[in-house]
C-alpha cells in the first residue's frame, strides 16, 4: 500500500485509487481525498483498499479474471469519485478517478493542504523582516498618518488587495513558480492549470497570513510608540481606537509592499521550500532537470 501526497493523472483524469490485484499493490493519492479530517479519511480509504485487494476475483467465460467487490461505501461517500477503466497498456485492474467541479475542487484543496501554506511566512525570513522594519518606520512617519487618517475604507481595502497580490505575484515571477509544460496536450495544460492554481492558492493563503501577522504587530507598536497629541496635531484628528486600526491596516499594506522587495534577497530553493511539500519540490526539480539541456 502505497500513499503520495502529489495528485495522479492517467488519459486526462485525477485519480483517487489504483488497485492491481495480480501484484497485490494500491496506490492512494491523498490529495483527491480534500483538505479535511484527512487522517480518518485517508485511514479508512487504506483499510477499505487493503480489503479491496483481498477480495475474491471471479473468472469469466472470457477475458481475464476480475474483482467481485469494490471499494466499501467510505469511498463511495467520497462522491464524485467513481470506478474508472484503466488504459489498455497498464497494469492496474481497478481504479477510481476524480471528476466534476467538486472533484476538481477537493484535489485542490488536497494539494493546497500538502503544501502547508502557514510555513511560508518563518520560510521567507529575508521578506518578513523586510516588512517589519518598513512597518516599524511607516508607523512614526508623519505624512504616513495623514494619509491613514484620510482614506476611506474602500480606498484602504483597494490599498490591501493591491499589496496583496503584488506580494503573491513578485514570489511566484521572481522564484519561476508557474508551471510550464513541455507538452501541448489538452491532458498537460489542465495539469498545469491545476499545479498553477495550487500555487496561487498556497502563496495567496501564506501572504494573507503574513498580512494579518503585519496589521496586529504594527498595532501593537504603534499602541506603544504613538503620542496621542503629536498624532491630533499632524493629523487634526484625535487618536481614538479606529485611528489605530486604520493606521495599521495601512502601514501593513506599505510594510506588504517592502516585503515583496526583501523577498528578492531569498533564494529561489528557499522559496520554493517554503511554498511546497517536499515531493512536490522533488517533482519540479526532475521536471527542470528533464527540461535542461545535457551539458557539453
Amino acid at each position: 500500500m502505497a500513499l503520495t501526497d502529489l495528485p495522479l493523472h492517467a488519459h486526462g483524469r485525477r485519480l483517487a485509487v489504483n488497485l492491481n490485484h495480480e501484484h497485490g499493490l494500491a496506490l492512494l493519492s491523498l490529495p483527491s481525498l480534500g483538505g479535511l479530517r484527512l487522517p480518518v479519511r485517508a485511514r479508512r480509504a487504506v483499510e477499505e483498499a487493503v480489503l479491496g485487494l483481498a477480495a475474491p476475483r471471479t473468472t469469466g467465460a472470457e477475458g481475464p479474471p476480475r474483482t467481485q467487490t469494490r471499494l466499501g461505501p467510505f469511498v463511495h461517500r467520497l462522491a464524485p469519485v467513481h470506478p474508472g477503466p484503466p488504459g489498455e497498456k497498464e497494469t492496474d485492474d481497478l481504479r477510481y478517478v476524480v471528476s466534476g467541479p467538486r472533484g476538481y475542487l477537493r484535489v485542490l484543496v488536497g494539494m493546497v493542504r500538502a503544501n502547508r501554506p502557514w510555513r511560508l511566512v518563518p520560510g521567507l525570513s529575508k521578506a518578513l523582516a523586510a516588512a517589519l522594519a518598513t512597518g516599524a518606520v511607516a508607523t512614526v512617519n508623519s505624512t504616513v498618518w495623514s494619509l491613514a487618517a484620510s482614506l476611506s475604507t474602500p480606498r484602504l481595502v483597494i490599498a490591501t488587495v493591491g499589496s496583496v497580490a503584488l506580494m503573491i505575484g513578485w514570489l511566484i515571477v521572481d522564484a519561476e513558480l508557474w508551471h510550464r509544460s513541455p507538452e501541448s496536450s489538452p491532458e498537460a495544460r489542465q495539469r498545469a492549470r491545476l499545479y498553477n492554481a495550487s500555487t496561487v492558492v498556497t502563496v495567496g493563503i501564506g501572504v494573507l497570513v503574513c498580512y494579518v501577522g503585519l496589521m496586529v504587530i504594527n498595532w501593537l507598536w504603534a499602541l506603544f510608540i504613538l503620542n496621542d497629541q503629536l498624532f491630533a496635531s499632524v493629523t487634526r484628528t484625535p487618536l481614538h481606537a479606529d485611528e489605530y486600526v486604520t493606521l495599521s491596516w495601512f502601514v501593513a499594506s506599505v510594510a506588504t509592499v517592502g516585503g515583496a522587495l526583501g523577498s528578492g534577497l531569498e533564494s529561489d530553493d528557499a522559496i520554493r521550500a517554503a511554498a511546497y511539500s517536499k515531493r512536490e519540490q522533488e517533482r519540479r526539480r526532475m521536471l527542470q532537470d528533464h527540461d535542461d539541456p545535457p551539458s557539453k
